[in-house]
């Protein structure tokens, strides 16, 4: 018997078993059984029979179902049993008719098959959730039964593309389903858009619109461009759906969905072009023009109209926006709410010129002539924003259409910009837009020869009152000099430049400086030059050269801070007039072999103005010089070498200020005779001096690590300055001053004031430890005995201490004590904090001030304390017994929990860039956050699979870009090697893998968010999938992980074959990345 009369003798009731054995060997790779080959092979008579039998067969095996399950407990298993096997007979039924209709000839007659699909069809809406794989095959039978456009096929075809519609949506691998939509889009053509039948499918497709995977995709796009074309009702239901979604569409989502609309409106002609520019287009525009301007649509909006002006090269574009336009663009240009009429003109000017191509030139010529007319008038609108807006739309028709406009209106409009808008007395914003814009025009060098001569009227815009608008004048002014339309000191001259820089903020300081660079610091000429051109600074406006020297390290490197700052001290050296001094000290910088120095003379106020610059030039790179131990050692060997010679010979008190200052920066032994006699200095000092005074003097004692001595003195001071009662106990320390000097606690207090008034100073007397601060402490107490005698006496007594001191003895006790239990101090306010938590408003502005903090510069110091509230709230809204009556309740922790959520990818986004911006204070960091982000986890792993879903997903994707970042930094193939425990990861994976480790349950939940990144191919190139492995490599020993660890092995085995990289294909180190990747996943996987 040959195989065609065996299968087609097997496929009956009778011999069901046989039947399936068929089926099984079909589905076998390795056996030589094809049964779409034996159809195809078989006559047209035997094809027919064996429907027939397929047809009996399935009718038979669904007749013999049981009508209802059982109740019975001894009966469910014999009635699972049959429910398989009937399961199995469909499913091969289901293979076997699929197959045929492939291998359909002309001529057949197929009234069996047909029967077949209609049971099946029948079947499909009685399938559980456990029929999917059957579900496939009855799916892929219906695609075959379309393509080939058999009878019934729009029924069919219907159900096929039902049922890829909602696999779209719930499959993984949206990709491939997405795909077959479209390849069945025309299923839609034979549908009845009004049949209540189709409702469901409607409703479906308007989801699309709300579903990125369809709207980023490229079939995704496409379905939806060719559902503006199904049925013309349809498009208002499309518009309306999108205008809906649009408020939480992101800025790329929002451009993919802009796109659609414009193939759309290309693609379609006839009623349906008419539809979607009246129901979609212009309803856009009009919300464009009316929609308030913090509308959080407004914006979206605008970008949607904005991209159909981009595309006016079209003569077709420029007909639909003259068209569209025509009844809505003038109306508003004139209404009486200035926003609508602002955003009229940023639409106009933007689409600027609104014509119809099929007009005359005569009349396209009037109709833009008049177009440039009202620009000019909206110029005097009496409200500020419609000038900006019309400011910015003028730069935007000069910069865009120079070439093509008369010269006469180009000057006029460049006149009223720069010599009247500009100087807008009325309003700021109408300034500061004249200067954000002009820099479009700049971008023209067309422009450039007019600018020149109009830009030197606008120099006073220098001195603004307002600070926005100054800046924005001098971005333009260096936009001037990067296009060389101009020299920007004939617009501005150099004089007011230097005047402004002295007095102004630090955003507009930092501008004038960029502006003025390379004017003072020319680091392509020699070191003298630099040292010429810093002395002339100094000669022009001493408090502008301060303000040039503390941002000239944003312009260059360090390296030539420090050099400009030795060329410096070569010039200082030659006010020295010791000639064998000189001749050590010229002997001495032989190795620089640069130009003999500056001649300052003897002028000491330049000779100051040197040494404040060379103080602030190592202010900003003291980092730099810490991070270098041989640059430091040899600059403060440099300085320190003539430090004594410039105390004797520098004796102004200018000069002498910057003096003390560069010595705190070098080592006490570098200024011996200095630094010996810093402390006897602060001892002698009168009870009145002035902080000037004494103020650099401790600060050189702190840098110098000696705060335990003037610690010391102050205490010693207050200590011998009590009346005999209050320092008995002070006495038995048997404090003994060396020297015969006067105890002074109103200078102790003083001293201490400014201690604790300076941060760097306050951090090293608090670094000496406890005893000290306690002695100071105790001793600062004991004034309130003072207090006391005073509150006590009727009559003042003289040889007491003055009540002031006591007073400010106190106050010091009580911050002192502070710092001393500060940790005490901080748990008490938290606890009152995490109290208040239970109130809603409040735990809603506390996660908002966290979420500032965090984006301010120093808000990575706080990242414990916000984990620490993180992990309050997230406990306070733990889902307890779910309860019908509170839907409202659960939304609101649900957005709480987002929130919360979106505050903790925050935290790992600044710890990741402390990580790279500072290595060691960021794994320093790192283990100050372990603890909390423990806490918070083991919180979270509490939620509903969603909020959860996106802590882990934070977790994932940062520990796999930085793992990525490390291949991707990769020199040498030697270097590609698999971590093997936590230790060997990166700072920031290293931490978060070892608090994720430290939990079996949020190790197994971490490992379905690799699993379910992974199946959505979210991660797909080869150094991606690396890192991936990388994760697994470390996680794979942790308990209970192993299944979790092995499933996404095998989902990166199904991808990484893909990327097998052969030597002649790429690179060494992508094969070695390859070959080390598959030696991990063979590890893991014991192959």
């Amino acid at each position: 018997m040959s195989k065609r009369e065996a299968f087609l003798e097997a496929a009956g009731k009778e011999n069901v078993d046989d039947f399936l054995h068929f089926i099984e060997l079909h589905r076998a790779t390795a056996e030589p059984f094809d049964v779409e080959e034996v159809v195809q092979e078989m006559p047209s008579h035997q094809r027919e029979a064996l429907w027939s039998r397929l047809d009996s067969l399935l009718q038979n095996i669904l007749k013999e179902l049981p009508p209802q399950h059982s109740e019975e407990q001894d009966m469910e298993q014999d009635l699972a049993q049959v429910l398989k096997h009937a399961s199995s007979v469909v499913d091969a039924v289901t293979l076997v008719a699929a197959v045929s209709v492939k291998t359909l000839q002309e001529g057949d007659t197929y009234n069996e098959l047909l029967k077949t699909a209609h049971t099946l069809h029948e079947l499909l809406e009685l399938l559980p959730a456990s029929g999917a794989p059957l579900q496939l095959h009855i799916q892929t039978l219906y695609v075959a039964w379309w393509k080939k456009g058999l009878q019934d096929k729009e029924k069919f075809g219907r159900a096929a593309f039902l049922i890829s519609l909602q696999k779209s949506f719930t499959a993984k691998k949206t990709g491939n389903e997405i795909q077959r939509v479209w390849s069945l889009h025309d299923v839609l053509l034979s549908l009845d858009h009004t049949s209540d039948d189709n409702q469901q499918i409607k409703e479906l497709l308007l989801q699309c619109f709300q579903r990125p995977a369809y709207i980023r995709s490229d079939d995704g796009k496409r379905f939806l461009v060719f559902l503006f074309s199904w049925n013309l009702d349809f498009i208002w239901a499309i518009h309306g759906t999108i205008k809906n979604q649009l408020e939480f569409c992101n800025k790329n989502l929002t451009t993919h969905i802009t796109e659609i609309y414009f193939r759309a409106w290309k693609k379609a002609r006839g009623d349906f072009l008419e539809r979607i520019e009246s129901v979609c287009i212009q309803d856009l525009m009009q919300n464009a023009i009316l929609l308030h301007r913090t509308s959080p649509v407004y914006g979206k909006v605008r970008e949607i109209v904005s991209y159909f002006h981009t595309k006016k090269r079209s003569s077709t574009v420029d007909k639909m926006l003259h068209d569209l336009y025509k009844p809505i663009l003038w109306k508003a240009l004139n209404a009486a709410n200035f926003e609508v009429r602002a955003n009229a003109t940023f639409l106009f000017t933007e689409a600027f010129p609104v014509h119809d191509p099929e007009q005359s030139k005569e009349n396209i010529d009037m109709s833009i002539q008049k177009q440039l007319d009202t620009v000019m008038g909206l110029l005097d609108d009496p409200h500020p924003t419609v000038r900006s807006s019309a400011t910015l739309g003028v730069c935007k028709i000069l910069a865009k259409y120079w070439e093509l406009l008369p010269p006469a209106i180009i000057t006029d409009f460049l006149k009223k910009l720069v010599t009247e808008l500009a100087a807008d007395s009325s309003s700021p914003d109408v300034r500061c837009s004249v200067f954000k814009c002009l820099p479009l025009v700049l971008d023209n060098h067309l422009s450039h020869p007019l600018l020149e001569k109009l830009l030197p009227t606008s120099k006073y815009s220098l001195h603004d009152n307002s600070e926005k608008v100054r800046i924005a004048f001098l971005d333009m002014l260096i936009k001037v000099k990067a296009v060389r339309a101009a020299k920007f000191w004939d617009v501005c001259s150099m004089d007011h430049l230097m005047a402004r820089l002295a007095i102004d903020s630090q955003s507009v300081s930092k501008r004038i400086v960029d502006l003025l660079f390379k004017s003072f610091f020319p680091v392509n000429e020699s070191e003298k030059e630099w040292c010429s051109r810093c002395i002339t600074l100094i000669q022009m406006n001493p408090m502008a050269a301060r303000k040039f020297y503390q941002f000239a390290y944003k312009h260059t490197a360090p390296t030539n801070i420090i050099k400009l700052m030795l060329v410096i001290r070569r010039s200082l050296n030659s006010c020295i007039q010791v000639n064998s001094d000189m001749m050590d000290i010229n002997d001495s910088n032989k190795e620089n072999s640069i130009a003999p120095p500056v001649n300052l003379g003897q002028d000491m106020a330049l000779v100051a103005g040197l040494l404040e610059v060379v103080v602030i030039l190592w202010r900003s790179v003291e980092k730099a010089l810490k991070h270098n131990e041989e640059a430091y050692k040899y600059t403060s060997a440099k300085f320190g070498n003539v430090m004594s010679k410039y105390f004797q010979a520098f004796e102004d008190e200018r000069a002498t200020s910057p003096l003390i200052k560069l010595a705190s920066f070098l080592p006490p032994a570098a200024v011996p005779t200095f630094s010996c006699g810093v402390l006897s200095r602060l001892r002698k000092m009168d009870s009145g001096a002035s902080p000037a005074q004494y103020s650099q003097l401790l600060d050189c004692i702190c840098s110098w690590g000696q705060a335990a001595d003037i610690l010391e003195l102050i205490t010693d001071w207050l200590s011998a300055s009590l009346p005999k009662q209050a320092g008995k106990e002070a006495s038995r320390r048997k404090v003994r001053i060396q020297e015969s000097v006067e105890a002074k606690p109103d200078l102790a207090l003083a001293y201490l004031e400014d201690l604790f008034s300076h941060t760097a100073t306050r951090d090293k007397v608090l670094a000496l430890g406890e005893k000290p601060l306690k002695q100071l402490h105790t001793v600062l107490g004991n004034w309130k005995s003072v207090l006391y005698s005073h509150l006590s006496s009727t009559t003042e007594i003289q040889e007491c201490p003055s009540v002031e001191t006591a007073l400010k003895a106190f106050t010091f006790h009580g911050r002192l004590g502070a710092h001393l239990q500060h940790n005490s101090f901080l748990t008490v306010c938290r606890d009152v904090i995490l109290v208040d938590l239970s109130d809603e408003k409040f735990y809603s502005e506390i996660l908002h001030l966290c979420s500032i903090v965090l984006l301010s510069d120093g808000g990575y110091q706080c990242i414990p304390a916000v984990l620490l509230i993180l992990k309050e709230v997230a406990s306070s809204k733990v889902p307890e017994d779910k309860n019908p009556d509170q839907e409202n309740e659960e939304d609101a922790t649900a957005v709480i929990l987002g929130v919360v959520a979106n505050i903790f990818q925050k935290i790992i986004e600044v710890l990741a860039k402390r990580v790279r911006k500072d290595p060691d204070g960021g794994k320093q960091l790192c283990l100050s956050a372990v603890t909390g982000m423990r806490d918070f986890l083991q919180v979270a792993q509490t939620w509903d699979r969603e909020p959860l879903s996106g802590v882990l997903s934070t977790l994932f994707a940062i520990i796999i870009v930085e793992n990525r970042r490390i291949l991707q930094k990769i020199a040498h193939p030697e270097e590609v090697i698999a971590p093997q425990s936590v230790d060997e990861m990166p700072p920031l994976s290293n931490t978060l893998l070892s608090v994720i480790l430290k939990s079996a349950q949020i190790t197994k939940s971490f490992l379905t968010e690799v699993g379910s990144s992974l199946d959505s191919e979210a991660i797909s190139n080869l150094t991606e999938l690396a890192a991936v492995l990388h994760v697994l490599a470390v996680i794979k020993g942790a308990k209970g992980s192993e299944a979790g660890v092995k499933s996404a092995a095998v989902s990166i085995q199904q991808q990484i074959h893909k990327h097998a990289i052969s030597d002649e294909d790429g690179g060494e180190i992508q094969r070695a990345i390859y070959d080390s990747s598959v030696k991990t996943l063979n590890e893991i996987l014991h192959l």
